[in-house]
C-alpha cells in the first residue's frame, strides 16, 4: 500500500517531558519509525490545561508531528501509544495530499503563543470563577 502523510497531536505527560523533553520526543519517534514510519516534522505544540483529568493529569504537553507511514500500521502505532507510560492520548489525522506542504510548513514556522493570542484567548490567564460540582 501507498504511504500517506498523517498528523498526529500526542498529548504527553508533561512532568515527564519536562523533566527530559528530548528523551520524550525520541520516545514518541521511536514508536514511528518501529513500524517503518518516516518523520517529516516535529515540534512542541504547547502545554496547556486539560479539561479533564487524564490518569490523574491535569496539565499535558503537545507534540505535533507529521509524518508517512502506511495506513494498515495505524492501528499498531495507536497500540504501541496505548501502552506507553509518556503519552497520555494521541490523535492520528490523514493529511490531504494537496494540503500536506503547507500544513507541515505552518507547523514549523508558527509559534503556539502567537496562536493563543491570535485566537483571543491564553489558559494561563484564565481567570473566570470556576463552579463548583454538585458532589463537592
Amino acid at each position: 500500500m501507498p504511504a500517506h502523510t498523517y498528523e498526529g497531536m500526542f498529548l504527553l505527560d508533561s512532568t515527564k517531558a519536562a523533566a527530559a523533553w528530548d528523551d520524550t520526543v525520541k520516545h514518541v519517534h521511536d514508536i514511528l519509525t518501529k513500524h517503518n514510519s518516516e518523520i517529516v516534522a516535529s515540534r512542541q505544540w504547547d502545554e496547556r490545561r486539560l479539561a479533564y483529568p487524564i490518569s490523574g493529569h491535569k496539565k499535558a504537553t503537545y507534540l505535533l508531528t507529521y509524518f508517512k507511514t502506511d495506513g494498515t500500521k495505524l492501528k499498531d502505532i495507536v497500540a504501541d501509544c496505548h501502552l506507553s507510560d509518556l503519552i497520555l492520548r494521541e490523535l492520528i489525522l490523514k493529511v490531504h495530499p494537496k494540503l500536506e506542504v503547507q500544513l507541515v510548513n505552518q507547523a514549523m514556522t508558527s509559534t503556539p503563543n502567537a496562536e493563543a493570542e491570535e485566537a483571543g484567548h491564553d489558559d494561563e490567564m484564565d481567570e473566570r470563577p470556576r463552579r463548583r460540582r454538585r458532589d463537592e
